[in-house]
């Protein structure tokens, strides 16, 4: 089912330039793809679709999803979603300011941001050596 997203407009995001190639590699993927499917393509404008351009099945997606997690040795029970969890932390292990995260994650309140980011054991042990340098070291 294709929703609008929430908010105002569209969004853009800086993406990495490794991703990026990535990306250029996909499209060039999905042209061969076009090509070979000819006139049974659908032309749906989706970046990840199915060989004759259709929308990929959640169910599928679902069990591809699992099948990366279980390849990644990730045992949790883990949603797609908390994959945007995983993401906003990992920036705040980066020293990504809060208010750069929550404009990436596009969020309007810094909030809900703040509800997505956790603190890591990482991040507690930094802030730990920051603050043992601040008060002992000369």
């Amino acid at each position: 089912m294709f929703v609008k997203p929430k908010g105002k407009g569209k969004r853009s995001t800086a993406l990495p330039l490794p991703l990026v190639e990535l990306l250029k590699l996909h499209r060039a993927a999905q042209e061969a793809e076009k090509i070979v499917a000819g006139e049974r393509w659908q032309d749906w404008d989706l970046v990840w679709c199915m060989p004759d351009g259709s929308p990929i099945d959640a169910g599928d997606d679902w069990d591809e999803w699992k099948a990366i997690l279980k390849e990644a040795e990730i045992d949790k029970d883990a949603r797609v979603h908390d994959a945007r969890h995983t993401a906003a932390t990992l920036l705040l292990e980066l020293g990504v300011d809060l208010r750069v995260v929550q404009a990436i994650l596009g969020h309007s309140q810094l909030t809900t941001t703040k509800r997505y980011t956790h603190i890591t054991e990482s991040l507690a042990t930094e802030a730990a050596a920051r603050m043992g340098r601040a008060l002992w070291e000369t």
